[in-house]
């Protein structure tokens, strides 16, 4: 499950980069959502350096998305209380960073992984949780 968890201290586009994300699953479908998080972060340089007004609608046009129904979407405001509900669970549970997981184990038992891990942390992590009865 992805969540959104925008910084606004450090990342005062997160919101509208995470409202664009759900206009193009809304506009494309899960599969949309996706391509869109992937080449976001492709072509974003870090923290608050992208031109969002002419990257989102660029990406939103690669993904063959209709233009003027996605920067309507983009205005509407119909994610903000979505996206708010995520942060305020990220908050609740003990999220400070991103990225951020918790993996779920069988028990329910729940593990968390914060920072960007490479993947023998991960697995590692996964495999524990898969133990857990």
């Amino acid at each position: 499950i992805y969540r959104h968890f925008p910084l606004d201290q450090i990342h005062t586009k997160a919101r509208k980069e995470a409202t664009a994300s759900e206009c193009a699953a809304e506009l494309g479908g899960p599969e949309a959502f996706w391509k869109f998080a992937d080449r976001f972060y492709e072509l974003t340089p870090s923290n608050d350096q992208t031109d969002i007004v002419t990257v989102l609608p660029q990406i939103a046009r690669a993904l063959g998305l209709d233009e003027s129904q996605f920067a309507s979407c983009l205005t509407s405001g119909k994610y903000d209380k979505h996206i708010e509900e995520d942060y305020q669970n990220a908050i609740a549970i003990g999220g400070v960073g991103t990225p951020w997981n918790i993996i779920a184990a069988p028990n329910g038992k729940k593990y968390s992984l914060a920072g960007g891990q490479p993947y023998s942390a991960v697995k590692a992590l996964i495999d524990v949780a898969l133990q857990q009865k």
